[in-house]
């Protein structure tokens, strides 16, 4: 006999086809000491819709002329998701999510904020995925697999961002000038640079952020002043003055 397929959710409720030779007549199929609900059956198969179980049960299909050889039936759990990273990322998507999580080798399916992608199972604990575009905001992400569905964590889609200005706009070429930074968007911001150069930073808000200047080679020198975000970069309009 061959079970069609031969792994189900716990929950139970997974049509399986039981194929094979003089089957007709079947008057019960068990699932180890539970009974399966027969809904099809002619002389090469029984079909029939799972009990709820755990582990590795045996399926037996009893007919007139006795019962039929076991064939084992591997029950699934459903799958755990603990996260997701990054857990933010730009509207036109693109970047890879990593899932984590248990119970997810059987994945079949991924779905961001509702629209589908197919995931590449890397382990039974991880899961990638290539983000979706769709608009700002905050997306359910909902793993698939064999044994269910979970969709307990999110992806938040964050817009570019928009640095309008900053004070003071002069500092010495020493470095260590505290500037706020203002615009929007900037909640997830990742980076700050001076001419390039990475700066040292704190989030205040979705519209500020506070840098501290780095240090920078002797002489008057203007350099832009650019913030990076999981939704993207901007740059300031005004350019800081190295004196």
């Amino acid at each position: 006999m061959l079970l069609t397929p031969s792994d189900g959710s716990t929950g139970g409720g997974d049509t399986v086809t039981v194929t094979g030779t003089d089957l007709g007549g079947a008057t019960s199929v068990y699932f180890g000491p539970d009974e399966a609900a027969i809904t099809g059956n002619t002389a090469t198969s029984v079909t029939v819709v799972s009990p709820a179980g755990s582990g590795v049960v045996p399926v037996v299909v009893a007919t007139a002329g006795g019962p039929s050889a076991p064939q084992p039936l591997f029950y699934i759990p459903p799958p755990v998701v603990i996260g997701v990273s990054p857990s933010s990322g730009p509207l036109t998507g693109g970047g890879t999510l990593v899932i984590t999580g248990r119970h997810l080798l059987t994945a079949t399916a991924v779905s961001i904020g509702g629209s589908s992608v197919t995931p590449t199972v890397v382990s039974d604990t991880t899961l990638q995925v290539t983000a979706l575009a769709q608009a700002a905001g905050v997306a359910a992400v909902a793993v698939t697999t064999r044994g269910g569905v979970a969709d307990d964590v999110f992806f938040t889609y964050v817009a570019p961002p928009s640095v309008t200005g900053f004070a003071p706009i002069t500092g010495l070429t020493t470095g260590g000038t505290t500037v706020a930074i203002t615009g929007t968007d900037l909640l997830t911001t990742t980076g700050v640079t001076f001419g390039g150069v990475p700066a040292a930073f704190g989030v205040i808000s979705d519209t500020q952020v506070a840098a501290i200047t780095p240090p920078h080679a002797l002489g008057a020198v203007a350099v832009a002043v650019a913030v990076t975000t999981t939704g993207g970069s901007d740059t300031a309009p005004a350019t800081y003055l190295y004196l």
